[in-house]
């Protein structure tokens, strides 16, 4: 089993500056976070992998179910008064940082809701504040952010995507691992979109196990 905070997901008001979101630290608590890290596949490419094409241990497997599962979806949903019944999923992993990585952007209008789980331990480059994602006012100034996230420590971020939901990093280069799950739209442009990541896991699955 692992064991994540739903209560604290639950109990936490959504913040509205630069834009709604939530932050939860410690999601995943930190004696499963401690063994969960130790099975996280070595994956020394850059980009997104879907986790459907990952060699998973016994905890990542059950991430995977918690994460697609009722309770998040249900809690999310009630978080931000949204209908998210019936709503597509995309869940994926990245490990690696590369320079071209963290620029200002939003995400696709494919992409109703993004939540990204942070499973690395505290280092100095976080202390630093490299790779931390800020949540930002404007789309031209990675200084002008609301909120900054460390991605460690099995912390939580969701946001609903919108025009404004502006958001990028200070360049980090080297291993960092984030849990990306979509819940996407039902148009053209998103289903063009979970095929384009149904090829994606395909040709990754041979990726990730040489």
């Amino acid at each position: 089993m692992i064991r994540l905070d739903y209560d604290a997901l639950r109990a936490t008001p959504p913040a509205t500056d630069p834009f709604p979101h939530v932050v939860i630290p410690n999601f995943v608590t930190p004696d499963s976070l401690s063994a969960l890290v130790k099975e996280l596949p070595a994956l020394s490419q850059g980009g997104s992998f879907p986790m459907g094409g990952l060699r998973l241990g016994a905890l990542g497997r059950a991430l995977v179910a918690e994460l697609e599962g009722p309770a998040l979806r249900d809690a999310i949903a009630q978080k931000f008064g949204l209908d998210l019944s019936g709503a597509p999923t995309m869940l994926t992993l990245r490990g690696q940082s590369r320079e071209k990585d963290g620029k200002i952007h939003t995400d696709s209008t494919a992409k109703r809701v993004t939540v990204l789980l942070y499973l690395n331990p505290q280092t100095a480059a976080w202390a630093k504040r490299e790779g931390c994602l800020r949540l930002l006012r404007s789309a031209t100034d990675i200084e002008d952010f609301a909120v900054e996230v460390p991605p460690v420590d099995g912390t939580l971020l969701v946001f609903p995507n919108g025009p404004t939901a502006w958001h990028g990093h200070k360049q980090h280069v080297g291993q960092r691992y984030v849990v990306q799950l979509n819940y996407m739209a039902r148009d053209g442009a998103a289903r063009s979109e979970m095929r384009r990541h149904r090829v994606s896991a395909f040709l990754k699955r041979f990726t990730a196990a040489a």
